[in-house]
């Protein structure tokens, strides 16, 4: 059905384009992973830029929803309420390098549509809108690079500020210059120019710029070969042709960081600033955006725990990601250009706290963070499986109740051609005792038999705090009470986390055990980790203590033992 032209830029418009954009991210999403070769090969630049501009459009639809039913209200909210939901949306849901910068795009332009809350602005508007979104973008990028999503967006603006007309006017000059920049990237980055692509970051922004015109005039815009700008093809008009074989090159030689971290974070504007410098030091591809108390923060380096401690330091960070390049997802040697090609095998595994999720990503896996009340999805999952970008994939949910969904999850990526076997671990200490074993050079299936032995010959334990009174196999437990939990039953109810922590160890421990470890939350108390490993050293010989800190998790201590 042809879409409504909107005159003006108001809360329906910017529904709207979101809508529009979403689908034409997601026509062009295989063909922008493809030409993903900057700053890393990794060929998700096209699913990132989708995934986060998804968020954005779920953001905008709750907004409408709520107005819808409200008492008293027409059902449309103002031009400012959508333009914020549209940018915290993405903030929170931007994935990747390219859609961090996509996220601080729509808040720059956000922020300018939503002054003096006015119910819609005209094409002057617009301009400034795009103006300071290119601005802003650049400002939120450590070392901005030419040839990138960065040039494209100030291209883009240039062309809207030059136009004189309404709102679509406007918007097919701000597409056009986006498409004469996106052309000129190979020039201006030797990397694109080496694997003959464009930027697939600026691709995409591409393709945003055009659901803006058909937002404003009902029409996709044609580019001037009289073919739809992009539509389809895998070339570009006075451009470079597409490659299905991306380099490895950054252009900035040989080596690169091994992991990809990303979080958001609650901090005042000083500790960010202090975060930026400590970022920039550790690593690349640094890119902080946001505002007002919450951050999107996104870097490349070698030292993921750094990253996530230096995040802890300056507030407090949340829906940590952490994803490791393969070999083959750094940078090529000598130059040269290199096809991506996918790892044997990889683990994928599920984690309750930050801390954890470095340790797993030290050992090689690829983490879902299980933040407290929100359990990954399948489609998470699956993304994770993507990302590990591997033929062989094992799966550690690392929680009994997830089982359906890494289930759900494994038969997808089965469907996709990925081998994948699941471990139904039900404690992350299972998963660190299969993680142990872990050989990728051996055959598939013993290395999923030994992992699989490695969990199961572990019995895990939790201490938490009761939220509310309830029945349990060891009585009434009341709010506030600390419960310890064996192989998920409530096996002791007392006052004390310490002494709690003691009754279970040593139940656990009775009937035998090698080894011993600890995960401690941040709520667990001080001291709790030295006497539970001295209660070891005094009444079992032979058992040695592990402790490794958790961070933010549910549990206030998990305990393994093997």
């Amino acid at each position: 059905m042809p879409q409504v032209p909107q005159t003006f830029f108001d809360a329906l418009a910017v529904r709207t384009w979101c809508g529009l954009a979403l689908r034409a991210l997601g026509r062009a999403r295989e063909e922008i992973d493809a030409i993903n070769v900057y700053p890393v090969a990794d060929g998700d630049t096209g699913t990132n830029l989708y995934l986060t501009m998804e968020s954005a459009v779920t953001a905008v639809e709750a907004v409408f929803t709520g107005h819808e039913a409200g008492s008293g209200t027409d059902g449309t909210p103002s031009l400012a309420d959508a333009a914020r939901a549209m940018a915290h949306g993405a903030l929170i849901g931007a994935r990747g390098n390219s859609g961090t910068i996509l996220a601080q795009l729509l808040r720059g332009m956000a922020q300018v549509l939503a002054e003096g809350e006015s119910p819609r602005t005209d094409a002057e508007g617009l301009r400034l809108a795009l103006r300071h979104a290119a601005d802003s973008a650049r400002r939120a990028v450590a070392h901005p690079v030419e040839g990138t999503v960065l040039s494209v967006a100030s291209a883009a603006a240039d062309a809207a500020e030059a136009a004189e007309g309404d709102c679509g006017t406007v918007a097919r000059a701000a597409h056009r210059g986006a498409c004469t920049a996106l052309a000129a990237t190979p020039g201006q980055l030797a990397v694109l120019a080496r694997a003959g692509v464009v930027d697939a970051g600026g691709r995409g922004l591409v393709a945003v710029l055009a659901a803006l015109v058909e937002t404003f005039t009902g029409e996709i815009p044609v580019s001037e070969g009289g073919g739809r700008a992009f539509a389809g093809g895998s070339s570009l008009a006075g451009g470079a042709p597409v490659s299905e074989e991306p380099c490895a090159d950054d252009g900035h030689g040989s080596g690169g960081p091994a992991f990809e971290v990303i979080y958001l974070l609650e901090a005042e504007d000083a500790a960010v600033d202090r975060l930026r410098r400590r970022l920039d030091g550790l690593g690349d591809s640094l890119v902080v955006v946001g505002g007002d108390g919450l951050w999107n923060v996104h870097v490349h380096v070698d030292d993921a725990g750094a990253a996530v401690e230096a995040g802890v330091e300056a507030g407090r960070p949340y829906r940590i990601r952490i994803t490791h390049f393969g070999a083959d997802d750094v940078h090529a040697r000598g130059g040269e250009r290199a096809p991506r090609e996918r790892v044997q095998r990889a683990v994928v595994a599920v984690v309750p706290g930050e801390g954890l999720a470095g340790l797993y990503t030290e050992a090689g896996a690829t983490t879902v963070l299980a933040r407290p009340g929100e359990p990954p999805a399948s489609g998470e999952l699956v993304q994770a499986v993507r990302r590990a970008h591997a033929r062989e994939v094992v799966l550690l949910p690392n929680d009994a109740d997830l089982r359906h969904t890494a289930a759900a999850a494994a038969e997808q990526a089965r469907a996709e051609g990925i081998r994948v076997a699941l471990i139904p671990t039900r404690s992350a200490v299972q998963g660190i005792a299969a993680l142990a074993v872990h050989e990728p050079e051996r055959r598939f299936d013993e290395d999923v038999v030994s992992m699989t032995s490695a969990a199961g010959a572990t019995r895990y334990a939790e201490v938490a705090v009761a939220e509310r009174q309830s029945w349990t196999m060891a009585g009434i437990c009341q709010a506030g009470d600390v419960l310890g939990l064996i192989e998920g039953d409530v096996a002791v109810i007392g006052a004390d986390v310490t002494a709690t922590a003691e009754t279970v160890l040593d139940r656990m421990l009775a009937a035998g055990g090698e080894l011993v470890t600890l995960v401690l939350g941040d709520e667990a108390p001080e001291g709790v980790a030295e006497r539970l490993e001295a209660r070891v050293r005094e009444a079992y010989l032979a058992v040695d203590t592990v402790v490794y800190h958790g961070g933010r998790q549910v549990a206030l201590l998990l305990i393994g033992v093997e």
